[in-house]
């Protein structure tokens, strides 16, 4: 038998021979060995070579498969969100097009390009940001006005510098009565809940991805190595790693993904937090739904009130220009409205994307965010309960503890970088986090800021320093039930440390405090742009 064979297929009946060899006093000495136990062994130095980078290559893998499923749940959330909710704003937009030509006919097609570019600039805020939808809104109610106030005034003739002066008494005159106040608090606090879930679900995919990549130290592989392949050198191929011994080394190796846990955990909370209020007060679907009638609704006030809403314009601006005797009678009959909006009816509802409901979507979407809850500090343990890592739990004299087949006696070390000082297995350096690791955990932190900011019904992108963005809130209050405020929930762990506490026992030891600031003063300029 030549060296290396123990990796073909004949690798299985090759060493439980030796194994009878070794029992019988003629083993072969593993002085050649440089990380598995130099005691009788069948494994020449090119073998434990090779066992050790496939020790290094099964431990990604596993790592990637328990990351894998987590970030693909959140990429087909945040993809079905994604198409629920611009095809619920290409449903409101043709339903309000079909009903308004239906009700207004040409004086509508007159004017609709206002109308589009209303669903426009919706759009835009959803996609892309960058857009103030207090201000978007009060400019569209102000457009609305000039148009409509030319309309019911047809035997005079405007000026642009005219028009601006009527535009200027939208507040003190509310021509269309109180829905401009109400669909604008409606819709701003609807869509920066649901552009920021929709964030939200990207972001947490986006970080399951990065951090699933894992490229494990020499120490670690080393460690790995010894776990899961020096047993077969011994001749004891079907003898797995003890599950204790199996979590020291996986606490070592994913010692920086551990430190995740704690920004991940308030990032979940602020997810759920806004997942209710979509479900109740923000939802998106309650408010686009019947956009249609409630411009239709203003559009009427300002008709039957038009005469009370000229006499103060006039008054204020002054008297207005009348057009030629020809012009007044083709003005007056192009401009007349003869016909109301239709009743609305709220179980009509059009079909949105994949048939479903924002409550269904919110519904299952919830249920997720509870079982990602403490995945990274699970992580160790759920790659240990993979049998081909380790024995099972109950299984704790029978299996490999790194030097033999017999019980594994040390105690299992905590999560985190800063608890792996102690760790007998694996030798790790706690004086320097991952910087990976630190931009997600900046990334996870900048995402929760937002969430809270979200559930209050303000839009404030507190890193955005560009000029493009005034960073004021467009969006405020709860109108029909009391928002807290502030954003506030319980930002304890499982044995009930306070933030602090987690905080101290999350890596940040008082030799790593300049190292950090430095590199969270990095991430912070980096991550501001990243997440806009």
């Amino acid at each position: 038998m030549r060296e290396g064979e123990c990796l073909t297929g004949s690798w299985t009946n090759w060493c439980f021979t030796s194994t009878v060899l070794w029992e019988a006093g003629l083993g072969r000495p593993g002085d050649h060995l440089k990380i598995c136990p130099q005691g009788s062994t069948c494994c020449s130095q090119e073998m434990e070579e090779k066992y050790s980078l496939q020790s290094k290559d099964d431990f990604k893998s596993v790592v990637s498969e328990q990351c894998n499923h987590l970030q693909a749940v959140f990429a087909s959330r945040y993809k079905k969100f994604d198409e629920f909710f611009k095809e619920l704003l290409e449903n409101a937009e043709k339903s309000l097009n079909d009903m308004f030509v239906k009700t207004y006919g040409h004086l509508y097609m007159q004017n609709s390009e206002l109308f589009k570019d209303l669903f426009v600039e919706l759009k835009r805020y959803y996609v892309v940001g960058n857009v103030n939808l207090e201000e978007m809104l009060n400019d569209f109610w102000a457009h609305l006005l000039e148009r409509m106030f030319r309309l019911v005034n047809s035997q005079y003739h405007f000026t642009d510098e005219y028009l601006e002066c009527v535009s200027k008494y939208t507040e003190q005159l509310k021509p269309f009565g109180d829905v401009p106040r109400k669909l604008k608090l409606q819709v701003t606090r609807a869509f920066v809940a649901a552009r920021t879930f929709a964030q939200g679900l990207a972001v947490a995919g986006d970080v399951v991805s990065k951090v699933s990549v894992v490229n494990p130290t020499a120490q670690c592989t080393h460690a790995l190595l010894k776990m899961i392949y020096c047993s077969h050198c011994r001749g004891l191929v079907t003898v797995k790693p003890c599950y204790n011994y199996c979590s020291n080394i996986m606490r070592g190796c994913l010692a920086n993904q551990g430190d995740l846990d704690f920004e991940w955990n308030n990032f979940i909370d602020a997810m759920l937090m806004v997942a209710e209020r979509l479900e109740g007060p923000f939802n998106i679907e309650s408010v686009m739904d019947p956009i249609d009638v409630k411009i239709s609704d203003a559009i009427m006030n300002m008709q039957d009130n038009s005469v009370q809403v000229s006499q103060k314009v006039f008054q204020g601006c002054g008297p207005p220009k009348p057009l030629p005797a020809g012009r007044i009678s083709r003005s007056i009959s192009e401009s007349a409205f003869s016909a109301r909006f239709r009743p609305h009816h709220p179980e009509e509802r059009p079909t949105t994307a994949a048939g479903t409901s924002l409550d269904r979507l919110v519904t299952d979407v919830k249920e997720k965010l509870k079982q990602a809850k403490k995945f990274w500090s699970s992580l160790p343990s759920n790659v240990c309960n993979d049998e081909r890592m380790a024995a099972g739990n109950g299984n704790e004299d029978d299996c490999w503890n790194g030097k033999g087949k017999s019980r594994y006696l040390f105690a299992v070390t905590g999560n985190g970088l800063a608890n792996q000082g102690n760790n007998p297995e694996v030798q790790v350096d706690t004086s320097k986090p991952d910087i990976l690791i630190l931009r997600q955990i900046m990334a996870l932190r900048v995402m929760t800021s937002k969430m809270k900011n979200a559930y209050n019904g303000n839009d404030v992108d507190f890193f955005d320093t560009s000029d493009e963005s005034s960073g004021e809130g467009s969006g405020s209050g709860c109108e029909y039930q009391q928002c807290p405020s502030e954003f506030d929930y319980n930002a304890t762990d499982h044995a009930g440390k306070s933030a602090n506490e987690k905080a101290d026992s999350a890596g940040v030891r008082p030799g790593a405090q300049a190292y950090l600031l430095t590199a969270f003063c990095i991430l912070f300029l980096v991550v501001q742009r990243e997440w806009r």
